[in-house]
């Protein structure tokens, strides 16, 4: 990886990861299950680092001042957010990591950043848990004319169910029964259950229908945390496709500097070609230019 707007790219990948680790934390939840998956990025933030490093220096060889130029501008930018992300990382924090966190390296994340830096447990909205702002930053990864298209969810008590009744029993035996609010919704209502009831059997027609709520709730966790185990097996796949899609990028930067050392072999053969050919001409002239003058005398 030696490109350094994927560097940025990943950069704002692992403050956002941080930051969602922080948010975790700060709820008492299980903020450390992403440490492996940080650590990872890293790891790929160093060596795309090691890797730009030796593309300056291959750029500086060959001559190709602008682009060396353009590399040496953001490596010292890249390097400290590295140092930065990994003091965070380790627990080390200061105003200067804390200020590098929280700002996005593309302007247009500035929206995910405000919402990974505040906690919902404010009653009035979303309280702050670091200061966040959407300042520009040095380079603008998203192309220019692009849109970016609010994503929402919308759920349904009542989902029309699937006209294939195999499909139907594939998704329950998959996500479980489907959950709803209240499953049955051609029984006899409360009233007609309760009418006739001592105090006594009321209080125990309560406690049922708790119980059967809590029976409820509890397949609605199982449901939950299925989907949450399939979607950490999703993240874990994309993380492979990314390795790979990594791999094949150092690949074609490997190819990529041999064909610009074999095209500048075939400058310098051209060139040593075109001045044999001077010589040669500059010779035939001389041996015509002595025959003319044996002739003549």
């Amino acid at each position: 990886m030696s490109n350094p707007n994927q560097l940025y790219l990943l950069a704002d990948h692992i403050k956002l990861s941080l930051l969602e680790r922080q948010r975790a934390q700060s709820l008492n939840l299980d903020g450390d299950s992403k440490d492996g998956h940080i650590s990872r990025s890293l790891d790929q933030f160093r060596d795309g680092l090691a890797a730009l490093d030796k593309e300056q220096k291959r750029l500086e060889e060959a001559g190709d001042e602008d682009g060396a130029l353009t590399i040496g501008d953001a490596l010292p930018t890249l390097q400290k957010q590295y140092n930065d992300l990994t003091s965070q990382f380790h627990g080390f924090s200061s105003p200067s990591t804390t200020s590098t966190l929280t700002h996005p390296n593309d302007p247009a994340l500035s929206p995910d950043f405000e919402h990974a830096t505040t906690s919902p447990t404010s009653p009035t909205g979303a309280e702050p848990i670091a200061p966040a702002s959407s300042s520009t930053s040095a380079s603008n990864l998203r192309p220019k004319g692009v849109r970016t298209v609010s994503k929402s969810v919308r759920f349904s008590d009542n989902p029309l169910s699937p006209a294939d009744p195999d499909l139907e029993a594939a998704q329950e035996q998959l996500f479980g029964a489907r959950y709803r609010d209240n499953p049955a919704l051609d029984g006899e209502g409360y009233r007609d259950e309760a009418d006739g009831m001592t105090n006594t059997q009321i209080h125990a027609y309560h406690q049922q229908i708790l119980d059967q709520q809590d029976a409820q709730l509890d397949v609605l966790g199982a449901s939950i945390a299925r989907q949450r185990e399939l979607s950490m097996q999703i993240g874990d796949e994309l993380d492979e496709h990314v390795a790979m899609l990594d791999d094949v990028d150092a690949v074609v930067d490997r190819h990529q500097g041999r064909l610009d050392r074999a095209r500048r072999q075939v400058g310098r053969i051209t060139r040593a070609v075109g001045e044999s050919k001077q010589m040669i001409a500059i010779i035939v002239l001389i041996i015509v230019l002595v025959l003319l003058i044996a002739i003549l005398k």
